[in-house]
């Protein structure tokens, strides 16, 4: 992945399960939905919000744990229970006035192959399955909700000049 593309990016989309969990889907005695979340991943999208880069969720299921996430997250643009991710991707581009060239989208798995044709940067975990891998520009070396959506955090950080400054701050 040529740093320039990750250069250019404004707005980060994420799909959920799989890749902001590691996929389980857990249910306690009375059916509430648990849902997984890595505090590293958490403290990425923080960071890169931080330096102005937007951060949105586009996800086929819905559930009050992602609801609560992103709340803590501080993530305003949150489309749920969405069957055509293209169409959400096109509502919050007008939003926030931001190219589709300059969006990168992460998936895991089929549904997400739709919308990774009509963003700038495409990209995938590691535990995805090779069709993913095939249609991405970039593969994390972290599977979805172990450190991977962290991971895409640093390397755009760190392509926009970012990150010495971040690390700066937590160490003097």
């Amino acid at each position: 992945m040529k740093t320039a593309k990750l250069e250019s990016i404004k707005l980060l989309l994420l799909d959920v399960d799989g890749v902001l969990t590691d996929g389980s889907i857990v249910y306690d005695d009375r059916g509430v939905e648990i849902k997984h979340f890595n505090v590293k991943d958490g403290l990425g999208l923080r960071l890169l919000m931080q330096a102005g880069v937007q951060v949105g969720i586009i996800t086929g299921r819905s559930s009050a744990a992602l609801r609560h996430r992103c709340d803590n997250l501080g993530i305003e643009h949150l489309y749920e229970a969405v069957r055509d991710k293209t169409i959400a991707l096109q509502d919050v581009l007008e939003k926030i006035a931001v190219s589709a060239a300059e969006t990168a989208f992460v998936g895991d798995d089929l549904p997400d192959l739709p919308i990774m044709k009509h963003v700038g940067i495409a990209i995938t975990v590691a535990d995805a399955p090779q069709e993913m891998h095939a249609a991405a520009d970039m593969t994390t070396t972290a599977k979805g909700g172990h450190g991977a959506v962290r991971e895409i955090c640093e390397a755009i950080l760190k392509a926009q000049a970012r990150w010495d400054e971040i690390v700066t701050h937590y160490t003097t």
